[in-house]
């Protein structure tokens, strides 16, 4: 297992230009967010596809850092969103992580973003990464 501040100081370390910062790691889930300003946004005024992609990429890596450790070498293998309303260019967005499988392979997680303040979600992702081999 790993706690929120090993978490963030790894991610600090390994992806220096990663805007994540990840709030909460609990039994299996993360709170992930990332700070919505004016590169975030793409025509139209919401926040672009890519950076919602990368918060639920970086909050499933969270999530399952908490669970397992420090597993620098886990991988994303597939990743698909649903969105689902627009988000507020103003406010940052929130990750919310669940893991639903760990296996000795592969985990897969869902991740539920939102504006933040907004109960609504903003999109719906699952994930799965694959883990390296232990022996």
């Amino acid at each position: 297992m790993a706690t929120k501040q090993m978490i963030n100081e790894f991610l600090t370390r390994e992806f220096p230009q990663s805007k994540c910062v990840v709030e909460a790691i609990g039994e299996r889930s993360a709170i992930v967010s990332h700070t919505v300003g004016f590169d975030e946004l793409r025509p139209g005024g919401t926040v672009s596809g890519p950076v919602m992609m990368t918060l639920a990429d970086v909050a499933l890596y969270a999530a399952i850092l908490g669970e397992l450790g420090l597993v620098a070498l886990a991988v994303t293998c597939n990743m698909s969103i649903n969105f689902l309303k627009k988000p507020a260019a103003d406010q940052d967005i929130v990750a919310h992580c669940k893991l639903v499988k760990v296996g000795r392979l592969l985990v897969m997680g869902e991740v539920m973003l939102y504006s933040r303040g907004d109960e609504q979600p903003v999109a719906q992702v699952m994930g799965t990464y694959a883990l390296p081999p232990t022996s």
